[in-house]
C-alpha cells in the first residue's frame, strides 16, 4: 500500500490543511505569552469543543446500525471491510501508515522506525506517555517514526505517523474526546526521560464545523517540543474515519516556517485518509 497517496483526491490536502490551518489560528489566539512563550489554553473554550464533539459522535452513534456505519458521516465503508478481528486491523493499520519516505524527498526512518507490536500509546496519569498492551477496545495499533535530517542553516525535523483500529465506532470517538483533553489534564507530557512537550492547547473540529469535510471528527494540538535541540513548535494531528483514527506529528527544527511544518502534517493526514478509505472500499 506504500503507493496510495492524494491522488484520487487532489483537493484534499488544500482542504485539510485550511482546516488544521484554521483550528491553529483559533488556538494561537488562547496564547496568554507566559511561561516564556509557553502556549497556555483557555479551558472553557476546549470544554465548549469537547461538548460541541460529543454532542455530534453521540448522535452519530445514535443513528449508526450494527456494522458501525453513519449518515453523518463523509465516508461510508463497505461493512464487509471495517476490521472485526486483530489480524485484519493489524493487515489496515500496515497498510495505512505513512512510511517515512512518504512524507515527503529527504525523509527517512529513525530508529526504532516502528512502534512494538501489540501495543499502544497511552499517557499515564503522571502525564508521561508509554506504551502499554492492547485494551478490549483497540484492535490495533501502529506508530512509524521519521526523520528529515538537518541541512546547513535547518535543524532536523521528526514526524510520526499513527493509526490505531478500535473495535467499534463508539471507542475511536472516545479517543478523539480524551486527545481533546489531555492538555487540560497534563501542560506537560514526558515523552522520554530527556524529552517532553510543554504549553499544549486542543482544539476540536467534528463533521461538518468549519473546513471539517473530510473527517468524522479532528483534535489540533499545538504546543512545544523541548530536547536536546531546545524548544521547538510541535503540532499534533488525530483524526478519526469511523473506526479508525490517525495521528501524525512534527517537531519543528530551526529554519522551517510555522506553514512549513503544518503542510508537512495536513499533507500527510490527507494520504492516510485517503489510504482509509481505499481500504474499506467505501464510496466517499
Amino acid at each position: 500500500m506504500a503507493g496510495n497517496g492524494v491522488g484520487h483526491k487532489a483537493a484534499r490536502p488544500w482542504r485539510v490543511g485550511a482546516a488544521t490551518a484554521g483550528a491553529i489560528l483559533v488556538l494561537g489566539g488562547c496564547v496568554s505569552g507566559a511561561d516564556g512563550g509557553a502556549a497556555r489554553s483557555n479551558p472553557s473554550t476546549s470544554s465548549r469543543a469537547a461538548t460541541a464533539s460529543g454532542a455530534a459522535s453521540a448522535a452519530a452513534s445514535a443513528s449508526s446500525s450494527t456494522d458501525d456505519t453513519t449518515s453523518s458521516t463523509p465516508f461510508e465503508a463497505d461493512p464487509a471491510q471495517v476490521p472485526r478481528t486483530r489480524r485484519r486491523a493489524e493487515a489496515l493499520a500496515e497498510a495505512v501508515a505513512l512510511e517515512p519516505e512518504a512524507w515527503g524527498a529527504g525523509f527517512r526512518a529513525r530508529q526504532p522506525a516502528a512502534s512494538t507490536p501489540g501495543t499502544v500509546a497511552v499517557l499515564d496519569e503522571q502525564c508521561r506517555w508509554e506504551r502499554r498492551t492492547l485494551p478490549g477496545s483497540v484492535l490495533a495499533s501502529l506508530s512509524r517514526y521519521g526523520e528529515l535530517p538537518g541541512t546547513a542553516g535547518k535543524g532536523g525535523i521528526r514526524v510520526t505517523a499513527a493509526v490505531t483500529v478500535h473495535a467499534t465506532v463508539l471507542d475511536a470517538d472516545e479517543q478523539l474526546a480524551t486527545t481533546l483533553e489531555e492538555p487540560l489534564r497534563c501542560r506537560e507530557q514526558q515523552v522520554r526521560s530527556d524529552e517532553w512537550i510543554s504549553g499544549l492547547m486542543s482544539n476540536a473540529t467534528p463533521y461538518g464545523q468549519g473546513n471539517n469535510t473530510y473527517a468524522d471528527d479532528q483534535v489540533v494540538e499545538l504546543g512545544s517540543y523541548v530536547d536536546g535541540d531546545g524548544k521547538q513548535t510541535y503540532y499534533s494531528y488525530v483524526t478519526r474515519l469511523g473506526t479508525v483514527t490517525l495521528a501524525v506529528s512534527v517537531r519543528g527544527a530551526k529554519g522551517y516556517r510555522n506553514d512549513e511544518l503544518i503542510q508537512y502534517a495536513s499533507n500527510a493526514n490527507a494520504a492516510m485518509l485517503d489510504r482509509v478509505e481505499v481500504e474499506l472500499g467505501g464510496r466517499a
